[in-house]
């Protein structure tokens, strides 16, 4: 048996982090979490790209333009449900884009928003009690920008 598994390691990998500027004061937080994690793996500043859309309907095209040039994308951002279905609709559009960008070019984009029923479980998720998803988010980019340096390039016959 064989096992390929990635490593917390970002030392030569490009990142690019698309950052919504909606809900600023938990995805500035987040956005924290993860070039904190970016740099202690390993990562240049040089090697950083951190682009800022208006919300989280729009990681998606961001990080497509990201993906042409580094080695993994995560993207960043909240939604909390409000009165009506709009939370339905970007969250899960966000949700669908990023898993498109990823799959349709082979580059790893991982999911960073938060989708919560409250400011105060995006505060918890964003540094406080549940930790920063910000954090996760980027640990699993490193992680699998590793792991797909390894696997094979062409599905073998």
């Amino acid at each position: 048996m064989k096992i390929t598994k990635g490593h917390l390691d970002a030392g030569g990998l490009r990142f690019g982090i698309v950052v919504s500027k909606f809900n600023e004061l938990i995805t500035s937080r987040l956005l924290g979490g993860a070039l904190e994690v970016l740099t202690k793996a390993g990562a240049e500043d040089q090697a950083i790209e951190v682009a800022e859309v208006p919300g989280a309907f729009e990681i998606p095209t961001a990080a497509r333009l990201l993906l042409a040039r580094t080695d993994g994308v995560v993207g960043l951002g909240c939604v909390i449900r409000g009165e009506t279905v709009h939370f339905e609709h970007v969250a899960g559009q966000a949700a669908a884009g990023i898993r498109e960008a990823g799959q349709t070019t082979g580059v790893p984009v991982t999911f960073g928003v938060l989708t919560t029923e409250t400011l105060e479980q995006a505060l918890d998720r964003a540094g406080g009690k549940h930790g920063n998803k910000g954090w996760d988010a980027a640990t699993a980019a490193i992680e699998m920008s590793s792991l797909l340096e390894q696997l094979p390039k062409e599905a073998e016959p």
